[in-house]
């Protein structure tokens, strides 16, 4: 089993403070504001922009594992993923993430890659520990060079 770790830390309180994360493995290290998060300040990320990258990451290599698991070449996976937070009773709640992937992929057909990516995005793990949130799947198989 392979363990992971990532650290975050907050100064103040939540509407005038600010936070960093950092993690460990790369060394990166980000920003975290409340009107990064609450408000539309692009300056810094939030924890649904760090889920969003996380799960976009899994999904393709989910994919990419599936599709070679199934006989295909994967070329590339592109994935982007849109989370969305929303105002819920009692609070917020991250309602749903919509992933949006292209694959470059030899001899195979839509109808088969569309399958494929519907059983990576069931498998991927960051999808099983987002259970409860609504995730859908656009999917689009590219052609040409």
């Amino acid at each position: 089993m392979s363990k992971h770790f990532a650290f975050a830390y907050w100064e103040g309180n939540l509407p005038k403070g600010n936070g960093k994360y950092t993690l460990k493995t790369s060394g990166y290290e980000g920003s975290l504001k409340f009107s990064s998060r609450f408000e539309d300040d692009k300056s810094a990320s939030s924890p649904e922009e760090l889920i969003g990258a996380a799960h976009a990451s899994c999904f393709s290599m989910a994919l990419a594992h599936a599709l070679d698991q199934a006989g295909f070449s994967p070329e590339k996976i592109e994935t982007a993923a849109e989370v969305t937070l929303s105002k819920v009773e009692g609070g917020f709640k991250i309602s749903g993430v919509l992933l949006k992937t292209k694959g470059k992929v030899d001899g195979i057909d839509k109808e088969k890659f569309l399958e494929i990516a519907g059983q990576a995005k069931k498998g991927c793990p960051v999808s099983k520990a987002l259970t409860g949130t609504e995730i859908s799947l656009e999917a689009e198989l590219l052609t040409g060079s």
